[in-house]
């Protein structure tokens, strides 16, 4: 798996330190660990139910691999228009993916869900 980069061997004997400090067990560092990327929002309309929708994926992970869960940002194009935040939809996109791709790289994980 990929994130045994992060939890096999002496050398990884820090990262398995931090992983505790996060409540994971012996047992559970030897499942899959799954992100989930959420662009949930209490702000843009359009994310206000992906605090539901996380939940219930991490639920479902829950049966096989361990979820861990990381948010991106979210522009709503309606609440951007008519103003300078019209600039921002766009661009934003490429920051979403960036974001995603610094945290899936920094820390390995075995695979990831998006909810947005």
């Amino acid at each position: 798996m990929r994130s045994d980069f992060l939890k096999d061997g002496v050398a990884r004997l820090p990262h398995r330190s931090l992983l505790k400090a996060l409540g994971l067990t012996d047992s559970e560092m030897k499942k899959p660990f799954i992100a989930v990327v959420s662009a949930a929002s209490d702000y843009v309309p359009g994310h206000m139910h992906l605090h539901e929708l996380s939940r219930a994926v991490k639920d479902a992970i829950l049966n096989g691999g361990i979820p861990f869960e990381f948010s991106t940002i979210g522009v709503c194009d309606g609440l951007a228009m008519n103003h300078k935040g019209m600039r921002y939809p766009l661009a934003s996109r490429e920051l979403i993916t960036d974001s995603i791709e610094v945290m899936l790289t920094a820390h390995p994980l075995d695979g990831a869900v998006f909810d947005d």
